[in-house]
Parts: C-alpha cells; structure tokens; sequence
C-alpha cells in the first residue's frame, strides 16, 4: 500500500510541474497536454521546462536528485538549458533549516553546540540530497582554532528513501521475469548495489572512513589533495573535516584567469582516475562537478582537492587485472584478446565463438579510435556495447556498475574542461605501467615479499606433515619411510636456502633503489 501511494505520489508530482510536456516533445501527442490542462487549470506553468523539471526532482526527494545530478554531467545527451539547471542540484539543493541542522550536532554530541565548536556558521555553504555542509572553528585543544567543514545529515532521510529503494526493487523485479534480457542483466543485483551505497551514505562514520582512507592512498601526491578528518567531532550524522581552498572545477574560465594550465589538468585528472581504480582498487564514485575543486594557491595551484566520499567504489585483484587486460588489449586494437578475456572470466558462455565475439568488439570499438574526447560519446558507445553484449548472452558485473557511472562522470568532466583531450593517450602509458608492476619482476618481488612470512612459518613445519602423510600407510616398510623422511628434508633445506637467496636479492635490489633515489 505505501508503495502504490509512492507511486501515486510520483505521478501526481510529475503532473503538478507539468513534465508531461516531455512526452509530447516534437509536436507529438498534443492532446495529452490538453487533456491535462482541462483536468488540472491550477497548475502554473509559467517556468521554463529546465527550472519545473529540477522543482519535481528535489520534490521527489534524494535518489530522484541523485538522478538528476548523474543526467547534469551529459551535456551531449541533454539540451542545453536543462544541463543547465540540473548543474544546480549538485550542490545547489534547498537547504534545511540552521535551527534543524544545530540540534542535530547537540543531539550528536550530547553537549551545547559552543562546547562542540568555537564558532559555528549558521548559512550553509553547501546543500546536497542527503546532507548539508556548514563551515565552523574547532575550539581550544589539539586542533584548536583549526577551520572545518561540518557535514550533517538531513532529517528524516531514511523513511524516504526505505520507499523510493522498494519501488526500484518492484520495478526490477517486473523487469526480470517481464523483459527477455531480465534475468541477464541482473536488475535486483544491480538495485542492491545501488541500494548498498546509497545507505552507506547516511552513515557519516563510513563517509570518514572513506574520506581518510583516499588521503592515505594520495599521500603526499602532487595530483590530488583530501581533507583531513577530525575524529573527535565525529559521529553517524556529523562529519567534521578540514576546511579546503579552492575553486570549482565547472568554473574552467575562472580557472584560466587564475594561471591553472587546463590541458595538464585534464591530463591530471585522467590520472588520478586510473591510480584510484588500478592501483588501489578504491574510487571516488560520486565524481560530479560539485565534489571537485581545484587549488588556485601558488604551491599547488592545478591540485585536485576532493570533496564527499559518501559514494566510493571497490574492485578486487581479479576485477582490476581483467579490467586493465582488456583495457590494453582495447588500446593496442587487440580485439580477440578482448574477446578471449570475456571468455576465460565466464562472463560469456563457454560455446561462444571467439572469433564472432571479436568481429562484434570490433565494430564497436574501431569508430572511437583517434579522436578528442570531444567527438566521442561514451554514453553511446556503451550503448552499442550493450547491444552486442545481448547478441552473445553477456552477463552484467553488479560489482563494476559504480564504475560505469564514474566513467560516465569522467566523460562528462572531460568534455567540460578540455573536450581536446586524448583519452587514449593519456591513459595507456600508465595502464601499461600499471601492468608491468603486476605482472613484471617487481610483481614477483611484491608478492614474493608479501608471502615470505608466510612461508617462513610452513616451511618447519613440513617435516610433521610429512611424518604425518607417512603414518598413514603403516604396512609401508621402515627403509622406504626413512628415506621419504631424508628426501622431505632435503626439500625443505632446499627451499629454505632458496627463501634466503630471494629474500637476500630483495634487500640488495631494494638498497641499490634507495642509493640510485
């Protein structure tokens, strides 16, 4: 029931702000709008269609903003004025009251708001689907007088969101057992995924986590900059952060004015991209314009400075060596190799014929080759993907769907700051870095150092198992025995000899590397 009324709701606040106008969009279907204006005389439909859209998305509460922020960074795909306007719900959304957002951090905090911070700024700097931010001064102590950023969720968002995950749940459901590529493309699967972040959002500790994990990752990086967090201010629904500098990445003129070399830039962030996902398997995957600034101060003017981390995606070392083969193998036009790591993962049946597979690659990929990022639609091209990924029975990876959207992202950024960029280019000198770390000799020496303890501790331990394996067989004679026993030994002197031979040649290549720095 609460469902069905959801559903009413939604309707009715479609109708209310007139988006039926979409559906008559050419001149088609006229005598719905009339049909509608007959019905409902009371609607005013005096603002532009951009402006009433964004009211009936923030109307409709934090997953249809969500929405709506992932369409705003498609400018190719949408016309110009509602690209516009819906630029304004990444960081523009209605703000909850000062008065509301105060008793949340007493309530947090269970103490008056002057004893949590020395100064508190009751405008909000920023309003987004599930929390607002206000900047403030922590008070006399280890960070004392320090300026922050305090993220605070908004009230009252799980009920809302409980139904608006229920009806994309009931409508996955209709779609798997209605559609014929239901079941393939895993549209439950893909609604949990979706579902699991959005509630990983509303629990601003893991947001801190989060946040303090990517600073680590880009420690002392020249490319990207991330807030400190100040864990004692801290809770599920208050986040206290250091306050960052900088300008926003959509503002590409201002960025100009300020001496920021835009091309390097957009080369930058194409970096920081591929470093999140290949090697640390950890990714900001809320990349819209309104999370991104960028540091105009003399010593890091052109740095990155990130901003939420409600959303982060992960992969796994099987998920980012597939992804990196197959993005070389795409860059270096190698299309059966493609087709051929499809087939080994098992994401396409095992009857598939490779060379068909790679014919269908082909025909996708060939058209995008050698091109600025400014003639290349992404959002088409994983269309036409899609499309052959049907023909040959290809099943969805759940896990990967954070990354298609930041890659969505990304291309929307890049057409925004420099749409000249090549993509390409850019990105295969460090996949292939990427790659020979993997799969290279220092790969081996990396793994080989991370398994040494471990070995360390089973290599003395072979005798007992082998005096134990021997046990079994009692009828064995005593002489044959003993001279399993002789042999295991001399395995396991062996391998003890060849440990310290590796582990030596480690130290000495790792000393030769500090004395070559």
């Amino acid at each position: 029931m609460l469902r069905l009324f959801r559903l009413a709701k939604i309707f009715w606040i479609g109708l209310r702000f007139g988006l039926d106008e979409f559906l008559r969009t050419g001149g088609r279907g006229g005598w719905i709008g009339r049909a509608f204006g007959a019905l409902l005389p009371f609607r005013d439909l005096s603002k532009p269609r951009a402006v009433r859209l964004r009211l009936a998305l923030e109307a409709l509460g934090p997953i249809f903003v969500k929405f709506g922020q992932a369409l705003s960074t498609r400018r190719d795909l949408l016309p110009e004025d509602i690209a516009d306007e819906l630029a304004k719900l990444q960081d523009h959304v209605p703000p909850f009251a000062a008065e509301l957002a105060m008793a949340e951090i007493e309530q947090a905090f269970g103490r008056p708001l002057g004893e949590v911070y020395a100064r508190f700024d009751a405008r909000p700097v920023a309003s987004a689907s599930v929390a607002q931010v206000h900047y403030a001064v922590l008070p006399p102590g280890k960070h004392g007088g320090t300026e922050v950023a305090v993220k605070i969720l908004r009230p009252g968002m799980l009920p809302v969101i409980e139904r608006d995950l229920g009806l994309l749940d009931s409508a996955a459901i209709l779609a798997e057992r209605l559609f014929p590529d239901g079941r393939r493309l895993k549209p439950r699967e893909v609604v949990g995924e979706f579902a699991k972040h959005l509630y990983d959002e509303l629990d601003l500790m893991r947001e801190a986590a989060n946040c303090a994990q990517l600073r680590r990752n880009f420690a002392d990086s020249p490319l990207l900059a991330v807030p400190e967090v100040y864990w004692d201010y801290c809770t599920t629904t208050v986040m206290t952060m250091q306050r960052m500098h900088g300008t926003p990445i959509s503002q590409v003129d201002k960025l100009r004015e300020q001496g920021v070399d835009i091309p390097r830039l957009a080369s930058a962030g194409v970096e920081i991209f591929f470093t999140q996902v290949f090697r640390f398997g950890f990714f900001h995957a809320d990349m819209h314009p309104g999370n991104i600034f960028v540091s105009t101060e003399p010593e890091t003017r052109g740095q990155y400075i990130a901003l939420d981390f409600g959303i982060m995606g992960t992969l796994t070392d099987v998920d980012r060596n597939y992804l990196a083969q197959n993005c070389l193998a795409f860059f270096k036009r190698d299309y059966r190799r493609v087709a051929q790591a499809h087939l080994d993962a098992g994401w396409v049946p095992p009857e598939t014929r490779v060379d068909d597979f790679e014919a269908a690659i082909r025909a996708v990929c060939e058209p995008v080759f050698d091109r600025p990022i400014a003639e290349i639609s992404f959002g088409r091209f994983l269309l036409r993907l899609f499309q052959e990924s049907r023909r040959f029975n290809v099943e969805i990876q759940p896990q990967l769907v954070m990354l298609q959207k930041t890659l969505l992202n990304i291309e929307g950024l890049g057409r925004q700051l420099y749409p000249a960029l090549d993509l390409w280019e850019t990105a295969k000198p460090f996949l292939e870095s990427w790659m020979s770390e993997q799969i290279g000799w220092r790969g081996f020496m990396r793994t080989l150092r991370a398994e040494a303890p471990q070995w360390a501790t089973m290599v003395p331990t072979l005798p007992r198992l082998v005096h134990k394996a021997i046990s079994v067989n009692p009828a064995a004679p005593v002489e044959q025995k003993v001279e399993q026993l002789l042999a295991e030994q001399r395995q396991q002197t062996l391998l003890l000899v060849l440990l310290v031979l590796l582990i030596g040649t480690l130290t000495v290549l790792q000393l030769f590397t500090f004395w070559r720095a």
